[in-house]
C-alpha cells in the first residue's frame, strides 16, 4: 500500500493544483503562499475559512460539492482516496446518486486514538478502510483519486443495500459501457468475503448475455411445480429484420415467454417494469421475464403464467 499511498497522495502537485483552482488549501502550503500573518489575519477577518485544522478555503461562502470533496481527500491520512458510488460518479456511471459522500482510508492510517478525519460531521462523510487496495483496483493517475469503476461498482454492491439494488449497480455499469464482465470477475477475486455476493456472482453472469447465463432451470423447474405443459425451446420465427428465437413456446396454447438477462434500457425499476408489462399484455400472448423476476419473484411469475394458459384454453 506504501507505494499506491504515494501515487495517490492528495498533497502531491498535480492533485494540489486541481485544489487550489477551487481555492482548496493545505494549511501548510497556504502558509508558504500567503504567509502566516496574512493567513491568520484573513481567517481571523472571516474572509477564508477552515474546515479541517489542516485544510483552509480562500473564500466565505458555502463550499461547492467539488470543493467539499477536495477539504475531504486532503483533510484524509495519505492515500485517502473515493469509493463506491462517489468514484463511479466520476467514471461515468448515470442514475445512482450517493446516500452519503463515501471514501476509503489505507488500513495502515487507521489510529483508535483520534478522529480519522477532521470535516463537519453534518458533511454526512463516510469513511471506509481497506488494507486490500493495489494497483489492479486504484487508477493512480485520476483526478480526483478514486478506485478503478469495477471496484467502486463492487464495494457498492456489497453494502447494506437490498439485492436489487445491488444486482441494478452491477447490470447498469456493464449496460451503460463504463466496465466490462470480465473487470468485474477480476476485481471480485480480489474481494474476499463480501455481503450480497451471491447476487453479485448471479448478476455478472447475467451481464454477460448468451443462453448458457440464463435462468432456463429455474424456469423450468417452476413450470413442473404449476404442473404447465413442456415448450418448444429457442423455435425459430422469420421476422422482417432477420430470424428470432423464442425462449419457451407452446403454440396449441397461444403462448409465449423470453427471460432476459439484462435490459437494453435503464435497468433500475426494470424488473417491476416488465411484470407490470405482463400484466397489461398477457392477452397478447407473449410474456416477459427477467433472470431476476425468474429466480426471486416466482409468486408473481407463476400467476401470470397460469393466467397466460387458462387464457388460451388450458384446464390446469
Amino acid at each position: 500500500m506504501a507505494i499506491l499511498a504515494t501515487l495517490l497522495d492528495p498533497g502531491s502537485p498535480a492533485l494540489l493544483a486541481v485544489a487550489r483552482r477551487d481555492g482548496v488549501w493545505v494549511r501548510q502550503d497556504a502558509c508558504s503562499r500567503y504567509g502566516v500573518g496574512h493567513l491568520r489575519a484573513e481567517l481571523a477577518a472571516r474572509r477564508w475559512q477552515a474546515p479541517s485544522a489542516s485544510v483552509v478555503v480562500t473564500h466565505n461562502g458555502p463550499l461547492t460539492p467539488d470543493q467539499r470533496m477536495w477539504v475531504v481527500l486532503l483533510a484524509g491520512p495519505r492515500g485517502t482516496l473515493l469509493c463506491g458510488l462517489s468514484a463511479a460518479l466520476h467514471d461515468g456511471l448515470r442514475g445512482f446518486e450517493p446516500d452519503a459522500f463515501t471514501v476509503v482510508i489505507p488500513g495502515s492510517s487507521y489510529d483508535p486514538r483520534k478522529r480519522q478525519l477532521d470535516v463537519p460531521r453534518d458533511w454526512n462523510v463516510q469513511l471506509r478502510w481497506s488494507t486490500k487496495l493495489g494497483p489492479e483496483d486504484v487508477n493512480p493517475t485520476a483526478v480526483p483519486p478514486r478506485t478503478r469503476l469495477a471496484r467502486s461498482i463492487l464495494d457498492e454492491a456489497s453494502q447494506r443495500i437490498a439485492e436489487r439494488r445491488s444486482r441494478a449497480l452491477v447490470l447498469a455499469a456493464v449496460q451503460q459501457r463504463r466496465t466490462r464482465t470480465a473487470a468485474l470477475w477480476d476485481a471480485l477475486s480480489r474481494r474476499g468475503r463480501c455481503r450480497n455476493r451471491a447476487i453479485i456472482v448471479e448478476s455478472i453472469r447475467d451481464a454477460e448475455g448468451g443462453i448458457e447465463s440464463l435462468p432456463e432451470r429455474e424456469f423450468d423447474l417452476l413450470r413442473r411445480r404449476l404442473h404447465l405443459p413442456e415448450p418448444s425451446r429457442q423455435r425459430a420465427i422469420q421476422r422482417r429484420d432477420g430470424r428470432y428465437f423464442l425462449d419457451n413456446d407452446w403454440p396449441e396454447f397461444g403462448v409465449r415467454t423470453e427471460i432476459h438477462g439484462i435490459p437494453h434500457s435503464e435497468v433500475r425499476q426494470w424488473d417491476d417494469d416488465l411484470l407490470r408489462q405482463n400484466d397489461i399484455s398477457i392477452s397478447g400472448g407473449l410474456l416477459i421475464f427477467s433472470s431476476y423476476a425468474i429466480r426471486h419473484l416466482q409468486t408473481r411469475v407463476g400467476s401470470q403464467l397460469v393466467s397466460m394458459f387458462r387464457r388460451g384454453g388450458w384446464p390446469g
